[in-house]
């Protein structure tokens, strides 16, 4: 059974671990009171807070409410030179507002709408803004990602992919992109294709797919962690992109040039315990190079939807396991690290990533305080987040 501690401490009357059938068409109702709600969206909303700062927040402190409260003194001690911006409950109830008119919910992890296998990763958003029908987060899902600059025969074979999938009871997950993704969601419209937004809700990219988007949501569902408004920057793709494989028990990457977003993609999926499919192409053609050196690493050779039923048909069975509270690092931050531990912790952070039980390790202190430095840093600002569990300093 997969386990990962998640931010639900203010959510829960009491502890334990409630399990979620992947293959269950239903997940839970609210969660969350909504007050409870409002104090989320504002601590994910608020400066220098990401998904895993919200989950350490609230492990430490109980609630997004007591959070709040205390952003402000971990930023200074961080070495904010001025407070960062937290939302207020009136930008907070806005959103929620302008959310409602659209048809958006914002949902937690382990309530409807919020794909289950999203809330068992590192960095899974604590609030996701749904649209469209969000019985199909519950369902068993495919992510299919690739070139954008698409050749028309990866293109086709795209979509017989996604709808022999389809027929088989997955939902087609794609990043609505130009090319591949486009073959892949248009090809699952019948069955019900989840798209996966770089921007908020409103800012669809590329702009000429937002008729796309309105022929998904008439079947399937959407999904953002950005606020409305939000117009997706080079930035932003990456984070989007470990959404996609996030939701999905495996990811194919059907064209990928050397450098391609969709490489991005398939590592990802490694990293979170995914399956990795691609597919081969001409040695010939750069857009297949990607696709053929994932092959040379391991990834499943994929020729018919048959290859990616096979390699999943394992894992569909398994239940999945959500935490209610009680995470490894959910301690009070009632000791301040004296500046001694504070110099020694930052003297060794750099623009270099290091991973954080190298740097507890040589450190010499506790990990609570090491933990406790890393999260002022973060709240100031000063520290970097890669992929793998790395840190640096900005």
């Amino acid at each position: 059974m997969v386990v990962l501690a998640s931010p639900l401490g203010d959510a829960a009357a009491g502890h334990g671990v409630r399990s979620l059938d992947i293959a269950s068409p239903s997940t839970g109702g609210d969660r969350l009171t909504a007050r409870q709600r409002i104090e989320w969206l504002r601590l994910i909303r608020s400066d220098n807070v990401g998904p895993r700062t919200f989950r350490s927040l609230v492990n430490h402190f109980g609630s997004a409410e007591a959070a709040l409260a205390r952003l402000p003194d971990l930023a200074r001690r961080g070495g904010a030179t001025r407070p960062g911006r937290i939302c207020t409950q009136a930008e907070a109830e806005r959103e929620l507002a302008r959310g409602d008119a659209l048809g958006i919910a914002l949902r937690a992890p382990g309530e409807s709408g919020y794909p289950p296998r999203l809330a068992l990763i590192d960095d899974a958003p604590p609030l996701l803004a749904v649209r469209g029908r969000a019985a199909i987060a519950a369902k068993p899902m495919i992510a299919i990602v690739g070139s954008r600059n698409a050749s028309g025969a990866g293109m086709k074979f795209t979509a017989i992919l996604a709808r022999d999938l389809g027929e088989a009871g997955f939902v087609i997950a794609s990043g609505l992109a130009r090319g591949i993704d486009r073959a892949a969601h248009s090809a699952s419209l019948a069955g019900g294709t989840l798209a996966v937004l770089a921007g908020g809700h409103d800012r669809i990219y590329p702009p000429e797919h937002e008729t796309l988007l309105e022929d998904i949501l008439a079947s399937g569902a959407a999904i953002s962690e950005m606020p409305l408004g939000h117009a997706p920057r080079a930035r932003d793709f990456p984070r989007r992109n470990r959404l996609i494989s996030g939701v999905a028990l495996g990811v194919v990457v059907v064209e990928a040039a050397h450098r391609s977003g969709s490489l991005i993609t398939a590592r990802v999926a490694a990293e979170q315990g995914r399956e990795v499919f691609a597919v081969p192409g001409s040695p010939l053609d750069p857009r297949a190079a990607g696709t053929n050196d994932l092959i040379k690493q391991g990834a499943a050779l994929v020729t018919s939807a048959d290859d990616v039923i096979a390699a999943v048909r394992p894992i569909m069975g398994r239940p999945l396991a959500l935490p209610i509270e009680e995470a490894e690092d959910a301690v009070p931050l009632d000791h301040e690290p004296d500046e001694s531990e504070r110099t020694r912790v930052v003297g060794l952070l750099g623009p270099s990533p290091i991973g954080l039980d190298d740097l507890i390790r040589m450190a010499g202190t506790s990990p609570t305080i090491v933990r406790t430095i890393l999260l002022e840093l973060e709240l100031a600002g000063r520290l970097e987040r890669h992929g793998g569990g790395l840190i640096s300093l900005i």
